[in-house]
């Protein structure tokens, strides 16, 4: 690990080719007011509608929060000291507020410092469980809710290394924790050893499809180091602290009670590990077992699977999903794939879905066979359930209502998944005798709960499905001029209560309860916009159309006090953009901007900069479109470079921007647009690319949605690279890059290899490697420093032009 706290800076701002070595740096004036705020809590919502719980963090991390002891092993990122993951992002307070009353509840007993994670309720909603990480370890606590008390459950002896480390018990009275092995490997330390032999890999011949992953186990030391890290001995703790072992050491990756309380699903992680593939894909055996920790049943094993044919609907052999149904007392479901899990097989039925009732002595029964490959199910009752299947070459959804007890099914809706317009939303769920959360159904009548976007705008509804006939009417549809209402839950649907956030361009986001057939609203809760010194900025959802006819959009922002009518000062415009894949004009068209949305700027924007003489087009609509036989990479640098044009023409016809002074940016697949859009076009005069991948050669087996390999055409993931066209990038461009990048392909030798070949090819060209952060940058450092470096490479390259 990379203890420095400074950074390596390559820079074209002094001598060329030099290099600098600065401290961190703070933005200007304006900025800084933006980026130096509180930040507001976050709000869960109690199954039972009857407590919100405000939870409070700090605005950003520290970088010596980052710069902890950290460990990583098949995907995982851990702290072995702490035995958490070393990412977690801690909530330092937290308040309880009851549903319509005043104020808020200040919780007694807490630690001093409190460092909280993994919040849940129990099943009977009277307490809230939750960790907090001490120096050493992480402990269980609960609150009360009704008396706002806490009180510590356990020893600092948590092992939350594969997650949440407890599980909560059907009757809400004890909870299945994951503790620390009483006898534990100590770590090893491998750096100083002479190795005893060389690292071995072998083939068997197979065909596969995998994806380059980050934090890969690597030798025979590594894979004892994970296992030492993630294995666990499980115990029942009840509410007053006592512990009883429930199952000797084992690496556990679930473990799910069944909602009548009587059995428990628990599955394991086994040997052999893989140095090709993260710990999702080791060997796993499930076991159901019954409550004194006695195995009923193997349910399911799965061997190794280093094998994953081609295509994103492809997927593994044998059996998948496998949980508990939510309507009965004990039963699991599974589906298992018809088509060998092959995508490119040609098969009537892809997958089958089974339900199997404990005791598990006798035969699964099949409840439905699906043409499309299966992606989730929802389960009512005996005679209600949604299966919801997905074909991602044709971006086909569907959504059945499936009868499970006469196995019968019927069509409820198939769009494209990526049409908003016709998203029917979120089947409303509330919980049954069980505990579980299952379709709520009344009189044979479901509710749906969407977001309501349309071509004329956004207007969230619920609607009504009548199950007999599966014909569905709007009951209620926002109607809130000026503002962006959002309908977060119903709370009770016979009497018409609902919850709603409502929020403006200048408003923040808060919380109300609301009456749909009284049309009473009541004040949740109260925060205040903390970014004052946005007031006054122009914010317009603007809509254009590209070269080809393709409808467009992105959000406009111009500063505080600019004349909109005379238009006397020119501004420089930063376009801010993420491409996306369709397979049709017509979705690639639709837009989910709101234009009364409350203007939030964060460092992964460049909204800030409107408060410096900037126009800005945040979220420009980059879709890279391939219909019928062709695939949208076919085209993208055209489509890409078309993108950009159309957006600068936009708004250059309103009359606001200098077309000399314009700039782009993004993040990930935004820094890949923004290279290549500087390589293959003069349309911008300066760039920033953070964290992206610019050499596709280096995964070859697929990058973002684009399912072909590199030998099926090598010339595309050539055209696509600009690392390959690094000789025709010669417009300024800023490199940022998080030197621990945890992301499946955008390593940072993307960066450090793009920058080497720009460099020698003459580009004015800086790179900036954050040290200790990740895909997303966390530390307040980093970020204040990123909107440091970008103002400094904005300020010399285009608002001084």
């Amino acid at each position: 690990m990379r203890l420095s706290i400074g950074l390596l800076l390559l820079s074209f701002f002094g001598l060329a080719h030099a290099q600098e070595n600065i401290t961190y740096q703070k933005p200007s004036e304006e900025i800084l007011a933006l980026a130096d705020f509180k930040r507001p809590p976050s709000v869960m919502l109690s199954p039972d509608k009857q407590w919100m719980v405000l939870s409070y963090r700090s605005t950003y991390k520290s970088l010596d929060e980052l710069n902890q002891k950290e460990v990583r092993l098949a995907g995982l990122r851990i702290n072995p000291i702490t035995n958490i993951s070393s990412r977690v992002t801690y909530i330092n307070d937290i308040r309880l507020k009851r549903l319509g009353e005043d104020g808020e509840v200040e919780i007694s007993g807490l630690p001093e410092h409190p460092r909280i994670a993994n919040m849940s309720f129990s099943p009977d909603d009277k307490f809230l469980a939750l960790t907090h990480t001490a120096a050493d370890g992480v402990e269980l606590w609960v609150i009360e809710l009704e008396t706002a008390q806490a009180r510590k459950l356990t020893d600092t002896d948590l092992n939350a290394a594969m997650g949440r480390p407890y599980t909560w018990y059907s009757d809400g009275k004890a909870l299945l924790i994951s503790k620390l092995p009483a006898e534990r490997s100590a770590l090893i330390d491998s750096s100083k050893d002479l190795p005893v032999g060389p690292i071995v890999s072998t083939s068997d011949g197979q065909i596969s499809q995998l994806r380059t992953y980050q934090d890969l186990l690597k030798n025979p030391q590594d894979e004892a180091n994970f296992e030492t890290l993630a294995q666990s001995e499980l115990y029942t703790v009840n509410l007053e602290g006592q512990q009883s072992k429930f199952l000797d050491k084992a690496i556990y990756h679930q473990h799910a009670f069944s909602p009548d309380g009587q059995y428990l699903l628990v599955t394991v992680i086994k040997r052999p590990f893989s140095y090709v593939v993260s710990l999702r894909s080791f060997p796993q055996e499930t076991t159901v077992y019954d409550l004194e920790g006695n195995p009923i049943k193997v349910v399911n094993e799965v061997p190794l699977n280093e094998i994953q044919p081609k295509g994103f609907s492809s997927t593994r052999k044998g059996k998948r999903h496998m949980y508990w149904r939510g309507d009965k007392p004990a039963s699991l479901y599974y589906v298992e794939a018809l088509d060998g899990g092959d995508a490119s097989q040609v098969a009537t039925y892809r997958d089958e879905l089974f339900s199997w009732d404990a005791p598990f002595d006798g035969n699964p029964v099949s409840l439905v066979k699906v043409t499309d490959r299966f992606s989730n199910v929802i389960w009512g009752d005996e005679e209600h359930a949604l299966v919801y299947t997905s074909w991602y070459d044709t971006r086909s959804e569907k959504i059945f209502a499936l009868n499970p007890k006469a196995k019968d099914h019927r069509l409820v809706l198939e769009r494209n998944s990526q049409d908003r317009y016709k998203a029917p939303g979120d089947v409303y769920t509330a919980r049954n005798d069980y505990g579980r959360h299952v379709i709520y159904m009344d009189k044979n009548k479901s509710y749906w709960v969407s977001d309501g976007y349309t071509k004329d705008g956004q207007f969230p509804y619920i609607a009504e499905m009548d199950w007999s006939t599966l014909n569905r009417k709007n009951v209620y549809t926002v109607d809130n001029p000026g503002k962006k209402e959002d309908i977060v839950s119903l709370v009770d649907v016979k009497k018409g209560d609902i919850l709603v956030a409502i929020q403006s361009q200048t408003e923040y986001p808060n919380f109300y309860l609301k009456n749909i057939r009284k049309n009473k609203v009541t004040a949740l809760t109260d925060f205040k916009n903390p970014f004052q010194s946005l007031k006054g900025v122009y914010k317009e959802v603007i809509h254009y159309k590209r070269k080809d006819g393709v409808d467009l959009s992105g959000t406009l922002y111009l500063p505080a006090g600019y004349d909109r009518q005379k238009k006397t000062d020119k501004l420089p415009l930063l376009i801010w953009a993420y491409p996306t894949e369709y397979k049709d004009r017509t979705t690639a068209g639709q837009s989910t901007a709101n234009p009364h949305a409350f203007t939030f700027p964060s460092y992964g924007s460049f909204v800030y900069w409107v408060t410096k003489g900037y126009a800005v087009l945040d979220n420009a609509a980059f879709p890279i479109i391939g219909e019928g036989d062709e695939e949208p990479n076919d085209t993208f640098i055209e489509q890409l470079v078309a993108n950009g044009a159309a957006a600068i023409d936009a708004v250059d016809k309103l009359g606001f921007i200098d077309k000399n002074r314009i700039g782009v940016g993004g993040h990930s697949y935004g820094a890949f647009m923004t290279a290549n859009l500087l390589s293959h076009s003069d349309l911008f005069a300066v760039g920033i690319a953070r964290s992206g991948a610019y050499n596709r050669t280096l995964t070859p087996f697929g990058f973002q949605r684009e399912q072909r390999n590199y030998w099926d055409d090598p010339g595309l993931y050539n055209r696509m690279s600009p690392f390959m066209n690094a000789e025709k990038m010669k417009t300024p461009m800023l490199l940022i890059h998080g030197d621990a990048d945890n992301n499946p392909g955008t390593f940072t030798l993307q960066t450090e290899r793009y920058f080497q070949a720009l460099k020698n090819m003459g580009a004015p060209v800086r790179m900036v490697l954050l040290p200790l952060e990740s895909h997303g940058y966390a530390a307040e450092e980093s970020i204040l420093h990123t909107l440091w470096e970008q103002d400094q490479f904005l300020e010399k390259y285009l608002k001084k032009n």
